[in-house]
C-alpha cells in the first residue's frame, strides 16, 4: 500500500494527480491525501468494455481481412473508421447497430483501395465472426476471481443487446455479470459523455463509484471525462490517449488489473 500511495503522491506532482483529475472532484488547490483516499477506494461497479477488452478479435480481423483481399495492413483504417461514423452517427442524432456500421466503414475502405465489396460481403465479413469469437486467455480465471472478492461486474458496449447476449453465451461469459449493458437503449456511442452518464444511472450509482476497465484509450478517455475511474488493459497495439488524464490502473491483461483491484480493502 506504501508503493501506492508513493505512486500516487508521484503522479500528482507530474500533473496526472491532482491537477488531471476531475473524475474525484477534486480542484488543484486538493491536498494529495484525498485523491490517495479516492483511489484507495473500491469502486463500487467494475463496468467492462466487450470488444477487445474481453474478447479476442483475431478471428474477425482475419475475415474483415480477406474481405479486403488480404490486406491486413488496412484493419486499423477499417476500426478507425467505423469508430469516426459511429461518432458521425451519434452527433447527427442518428442511431445505427455497431456492426452495420463496421460492415458500411469496410465498404468504405475497400471502394478506397480498389477492391469490390458488396454490402451483403461487408455485412458477412464483420457480422458473422464477432458472434461466435472465444474470450482471451486470461479473462475468465479474472473475472472470477473480481466476483470471488465482491465486486459488482457489468458489461457496458457499443455493441448491440443481441449481440452481446449471442457473444457471451457463445463465449461462456453470461454468468460473471449482473447486467449486460448496450448503448442500443440510449442511443450515443462511447465515448459520448452522457453514454458513462446513463450507464452509471442505470445502476444507481455516483460517477466517481465508477471504474471502466477497457482496452480502447478512446474509451478510456471518454470514461474519465465523464468523472468515472479508469483501468486501462494495455494489450497489443493499444495507446492511451495523450491528451486525456491517466488511468490509475495500465495493466498488460485481466489478471494484472484483478490483482490490483482486489489489493484494494
Amino acid at each position: 500500500m506504501n508503493n501506492r500511495r508513493e505512486f500516487m503522491k508521484k503522479t500528482a506532482i507530474l500533473g496526472m494527480g491532482i491537477a488531471a483529475t476531475p473524475q474525484f472532484g477534486f480542484t488543484a488547490s486538493q491536498s494529495e491525501e484525498k485523491i490517495v483516499e479516492a483511489i484507495e477506494t473500491r469502486p463500487k461497479v467494475l463496468f467492462f468494455d466487450v470488444n477487445e477488452t474481453l474478447l479476442d478479435l483475431t478471428a474477425m480481423k482475419e475475415s474483415v481481412g480477406n474481405a479486403l483481399g488480404g490486406r491486413k495492413d488496412l484493419l486499423p483504417l477499417w476500426f478507425t473508421t467505423m469508430l469516426q461514423y459511429s461518432l458521425v452517427t451519434t452527433v447527427g442524432g442518428q442511431y445505427n447497430d455497431f456492426g452495420i456500421i463496421g460492415s458500411a466503414a469496410l465498404q468504405m475502405v475497400a471502394a478506397n483501395h480498389g477492391i469490390s465489396l458488396t454490402e451483403t460481403e461487408a455485412r458477412e465479413a464483420v457480422l458473422t465472426p464477432i458472434r461466435s469469437l472465444p474470450a482471451h486467455q486470461e479473462v475468465k480465471a479474472a473475472l472470477s476471481r473480481l466476483k470471488a472478492a465482491g465486486y459488482k461486474l457489468v458489461s457496458f458496449t457499443n455493441s448491440s443487446n443481441i449481440g452481446v447476449e449471442t457473444q457471451f453465451k457463445n463465449a461462456g461469459l453470461t454468468a460473471y455479470f449482473e447486467e449486460r449493458l448496450s448503448i442500443e437503449d440510449m442511443g450515443k456511442f462511447k465515448p459520448h459523455t452522457d453514454a458513462y452518464k446513463w450507464a452509471a444511472r442505470k445502476m444507481g450509482v455516483a460517477p466517481e463509484e465508477c471504474m471502466l476497465i477497457a482496452a480502447h484509450g478512446w474509451d478510456i478517455a471518454g470514461g474519465i471525462w465523464a468523472g468515472w475511474r479508469g483501468a486501462f488493459v494495455s494489450r497489443p497495439g493499444a495507446q492511451l490517449y495523450p491528451l486525456a488524464p491517466n488511468p490509475e490502473i495500465n495493466e498488460s491483461d485481466l489478471n494484472l488489473i484483478a490483482d490490483k483491484l482486489i489489493a484494494i480493502k
